[in-house]
């Protein structure tokens, strides 16, 4: 069963409304659809892209930048204001995480490698990591945002690393496991989950990105990223509550989860964290069960040895 917000392109005014999702015979009934305007000073989907951008275009212009995103300048505005302060900003100590972990990841894979990342639209990890020979890269975003920020990123002459692969899979889709499993997604093969910038209006919304990943992520796959601390519905800073609540609801879905300290990251690469609120949690979770595919092939191989007889084949299994 696959469920996920869905976002579309209409009316001027923002509504939202509870949308259903099929996979095989199942129904949820979660989801945001959630309408904007398509100007860029109205909407916020496309404004959280471009501030997104915009900390990495800083980033990358620090004297001694956590990471270098060569093509961040293009989807930003020409007079971005910079601010290149001694201390690193959370969102840019959280895309060092993910960059390194997904590397260290795919690069510990056999044969094809399956990267999937939920994002604002703006991701440009598919153009700027290396990513090994055999990478399929995955990108979950709002449509509208990701075409504006193809087109920009052509016309820069961004380009995918030599024998990888990049698939754009619209959040608008009505059913995203079905168009992730025909661009090719296989379940029966290892692969790695980040979410950065994806919108999440609800925690039924998040619970849906949990059902997503973990109907298709193997056992023993990761999944990292931000959710927005919110969420959690605990006072933030009751770090004891929190942990709790995020046992309980990826416990729920199939994970283990665990809290990343950003003080901690940032004192892993040398630098000093920015004060201040920060809107939302760093995570790192792996699949604790079978995926969909793995499942239907753990049957099917049942099915042949109780066919068959195969008794040491069923002792295998």
């Amino acid at each position: 069963m696959e469920c996920l917000l869905r976002f579309a392109n209409a009316p001027a005014v923002a509504t939202i409304s509870t949308l259903r999702f099929n996979d095989k015979s199942k129904t949820k009934k979660h989801g945001v659809l959630l309408r904007a305007k398509l100007d860029g000073e109205n909407d916020p989907l496309l404004q959280s892209a471009v501030n997104a951008a915009s900390l990495r275009f800083q980033e990358t212009h620090r004297p001694e930048p956590l990471f270098v995103d060569p093509y961040a300048g293009c989807l930003v505005p020409p007079d971005v204001q910079m601010d290149l302060k001694k201390y690193s900003h959370h969102y840019c100590l959280t895309t060092k995480f993910i960059d390194d972990k997904l590397l260290r990841t795919v690069n510990h894979m056999d044969g094809l490698k399956q990267v999937v990342l939920l994002t604002d639209g703006m991701d440009t990890r598919p153009y700027r990591l290396n990513w090994p020979t055999s990478t399929i890269i995955f990108d979950i975003s709002p449509e509208r945002i990701f075409k504006i920020s193809a087109e920009k990123l052509e016309g820069v002459g961004a380009k995918i690393p030599r024998s990888c692969l990049f698939l754009h899979v619209p959040l608008e889709s009505s059913n995203i496991q079905q168009a992730l499993r025909a661009k090719g997604f296989n379940g029966n093969r290892p692969s790695v989950w980040a979410i950065q910038g994806l919108p999440v209006m609800t925690l039924a919304s998040f619970e849906d990105v949990l059902l997503l990943v973990g109907s298709l992520a193997m056992n023993k796959c990761l999944f990292l990223g931000e959710l927005p601390a919110w969420l959690a519905e605990t006072e933030f800073g009751n770090k004891s509550t929190t942990e709790k609540w995020m046992d309980k609801l990826f416990m729920s879905n199939g994970f283990g989860v665990g809290m990343v300290s950003y003080k901690e990251v940032a004192s892993s690469l040398g630098k000093e964290l920015a004060p201040g609120y920060y809107k939302n949690i760093l995570f790192l979770a792996e699949q604790l069960r079978f995926s969909d595919d793995q499942m239907d092939t753990w049957r099917r191989e049942l099915q042949r040895v109780e066919e068959e007889g195969d008794e040491e084949g069923f002792e295998e299994l």
